[in-house]
């Protein structure tokens, strides 16, 4: 080293001295000590003077170093990677883009802030899908209400007309009692986008039903509607829970729909079954008549969709009310066929 060859290049001006023992043996190596100071030159004071200073900096400029060292690494192998996701998901959702998924596969902080920030875009996502939904059913609402108030409006406007001119008083009788015929259908029509209105806005009121009470009632309420339709009933019931938390009289709104608009199409009989699976209570109605037909399968649940002629009474609303009722319970419902005839299930979420 530098220090070494300057001391080196000067005369040695210490005397080794050593312990002994009683013997006067030596014992170790013993220890240099000066007898007078040693005249250095200029230039090699400040080389030594350079090296005593580098030699009390060089511990705290290598600790620094390899702190630095250890943030970048550290920086690189666990922060780079979320930070970009997170960065690259910010930007996407200030973008209204929400397609896409936060994965880093980590179990760390950064693991969890990411998989927290994954929740909140899967929330956002849904949340935008039910508002698309929503805004789609709305439209769909608003062009067959329209589509179905023209009939009325142009029988009302044809008779209106009639009316200007002279006639008999039966002709004007038969005249008032069309338009009050039509204003009758045109009030319904206008009751029923209110109800429609509520439906949609409605929340689960969520609480402690006994399932042997409620499973008494539904069977009753099952046995009156079939009664009154002339058709038999069948009712199974297989839940095994003693309580349940759900919202009853949404349930009981929705089974209701579903038995009558099956007594109403049965040939002879109506079959309804309680299960649950899951976290989800259904309830599943079937009839033997001549079952769904294509067009039905695919569009019964729609708002104002009937294959009724008559269109005076029916508004297609039975099966979509349902359908919301599900959705606000967060369930849903499902139209098939089976080999006897027609099958509508309904599932609502239980709170646990």
């Amino acid at each position: 080293m530098a220090e070494e060859r300057i001391y080196a290049s000067y005369p040695q001006t210490e005397k080794r001295y050593y312990l002994t023992n009683e013997a006067g043996e030596r014992l170790g190596e013993g220890g240099l000590i000066g007898k007078e100071n040693i005249l250095y030159t200029v230039q090699d004071k400040r080389s030594l003077q350079a090296i005593n200073v580098i030699q009390t900096l060089a511990v705290p400029i290598s600790f620094s170093l390899c702190m630095l060292a250890a943030v970048f690494i550290f920086y690189r192998n666990k922060l780079k990677k979320p930070l970009d996701a997170l960065d690259m998901a910010s930007e996407r959702i200030a973008n209204n883009d929400l397609d896409f998924t936060v994965d880093y596969g980590s179990l760390d902080e950064m693991g969890r802030l990411c998989a927290s920030f994954e929740k909140m875009r899967h929330s956002l996502q849904q949340n935008n899908r039910l508002m698309w939904r929503q805004m789609e059913q709305r439209k769909r609402l608003n062009a067959a209400f329209s589509h179905d108030l023209r009939t009325p409006l142009t029988v009302l406007k044809g008779y209106a007309e009639i009316l200007q001119f002279p006639n008999d008083s039966f002709a004007v009788k038969e005249t008032a009692l069309t338009m009050s015929k039509h204003i009758n259908r045109l009030e319904r029509y206008a009751e029923s986008m209110s109800t429609l209105q509520r439906m949609e806005d409605i929340v689960p009121n969520y609480q402690r039903i006994e399932i042997n009470k409620f499973t008494d009632r539904s069977e009753q309420m099952v046995g009156m509607i079939c009664q009154k339709a002339g058709k038999q009933h069948h009712f199974h019931s297989y839940l095994q829970s003693a309580a349940i938390f759900f919202d009853s009289e949404m349930f009981s709104q929705v089974m209701e729909n579903l038995v009558s608009n099956a007594a109403d199409h049965a040939q002879s009989s109506v079959e309804v079954t309680l299960s649950e699976i899951e976290d989800m209570l259904r309830v599943t109605v079937a009839d033997d008549g001549a079952g769904f037909s294509a067009d039905s399968l695919a569009n019964a649940a729609e708002p104002y969709y009937t294959e009724s002629a008559d269109k005076s009474n029916h508004f297609g609303l039975g099966l979509y009310i349902c359908k919301l009722l599900c959705e606000r319970h967060n369930g849903r419902l499902k139209i098939n066929n089976t080999d006897k005839g027609g099958e509508v299930t309904a599932f609502f979420k239980k709170k646990l």
